[in-house]
């Protein structure tokens, strides 16, 4: 499990479902291994479909890139300590929808704000 507090890089989700998220990341390090990514992730997608509806979701690690429509004020790109996680509602049928490119770079003992 990872101690940390969630910090987020970016997002357009309301503060209530930030908190809801990084809670529910929190539940998914605490239920499954650190190493065990896809556990985390489904854990993460299946709590937001249970919670806001389906079409959510959960890319989680520490070296992936991505390009995503989302719906908006869904998204949320967050880390907790060396785990990135990137959470969204898919925005593909929905007429309010923004396209976000996250890249993120595994660095060595270089935090950035």
């Amino acid at each position: 499990m990872l101690e940390g507090k969630g910090v987020v890089r970016e997002t357009d989700m309301a503060e209530e479902m930030q908190n809801k998220v990084m809670e529910l990341a929190h539940q998914a390090l605490d239920a499954h291994e650190v190493s065990d990514c896809q556990s985390i992730a489904h854990f993460i997608k299946q709590k937001l479909d249970e919670i806001y509806g389906p079409a959510w979701n959960s890319v989680v690690g520490n070296d992936f890139g991505s390009c995503i429509t989302h719906m908006s004020g869904s998204f949320i790109f967050f880390r907790v300590e060396m785990m990135e996680f990137l959470i969204f509602k898919d925005g593909k049928d929905f007429t309010e929808s923004r396209e976000e490119v996250i890249r993120v770079v595994q660095k060595s003992g270089n935090e950035d704000s």
